[in-house]
């Protein structure tokens, strides 16, 4: 073989080479220290500052603007590996070197006898310009009227958006397997993988029902709020 023959295939081999390199490494599950690594990024750290900025405003804004007394805040952030490529019925997730998402669940106390009025005070918030809350009574008139005009049934305990459930204890009937449950345990933190908080810590769902009569639950749910691809491109969305 000539010498530029070798040298021509030796340029097609580091080709072959590098690309079954580019391509296995895209194929890959992302590994733990490179996990821990773009969760800990300034990029990524910001992109948490702003996500649990945002959930707190809007939990803020139902203890300020509406009858409902805070109660207790719980926190979950945790932020998941890239799985190894699918090559058959891929939803996109193995796509992603890393995904961080974040739930807050608030719990909020109010008097059963009032239900009408914390109601009503609610979809009164919501129905102001800018609002945080998307309850309005535009749409959700009829829970106020079926408490106001006392309907007979089971009651319907629960407003919802596509980031936002509002849900409630049943004033009516005996309905216990309705109530609003105590939230899980927080699992051992794991910063900046995984993180979770309870605030107050010693707060409970039973001890918020005695205070003032009845809960509320707020569960907020949102798009994955730092995702970094297997190419390298981040997305933010807070």
């Amino acid at each position: 073989m000539t010498g530029s023959r070798k040298t021509a295939w030796g340029a097609v081999a580091t080709a072959v080479v590098l690309a079954v390199s580019a391509c296995s490494s895209q194929d890959r599950a992302t590994n733990p220290e490179e996990v821990r690594k773009l969760a800990g990024s300034t990029e990524g750290v910001q992109a948490r500052q702003n996500a649990e900025s945002h959930h707190r405003d809007v939990a803020r804004a139902y203890s300020e603007q509406t009858p409902l007394a805070p109660g207790m805040l719980v926190l979950t952030d945790t932020c998941f590996r890239g799985k190894v490529k699918q090559w058959f019925d891929s939803n996109g997730d193995d796509s992603y070197k890393l995904t961080c998402s974040m739930r807050v669940t608030v719990y909020y106390g109010a008097d059963p006898k009032r239900i009408v009025s914390v109601l009503d005070g609610i979809l009164n918030a919501g129905d102001r310009p800018g609002s945080d809350i998307p309850f309005t009574h535009r749409v959700e008139e009829s829970f106020v009227d079926r408490y106001r005009h006392h309907t007979s049934g089971l009651e319907e305990t629960e407003m919802s958006t596509p980031t936002q459930t509002l849900s409630w204890d049943p004033v009516h009937g005996h309905q216990s397997n309705h109530l609003v449950k105590e939230p899980d345990a927080c699992p051992a933190n794991d910063p900046p993988v995984s993180r979770c908080v309870r605030s107050p810590a010693s707060e409970t769902v039973a001890a918020i029902r005695k205070r003032y009569g009845m809960v509320f639950k707020l569960d907020l749910t949102s798009p994955e709020y730092y995702k970094v691809s297997k190419s390298g491109k981040t997305y933010v969305n807070y």
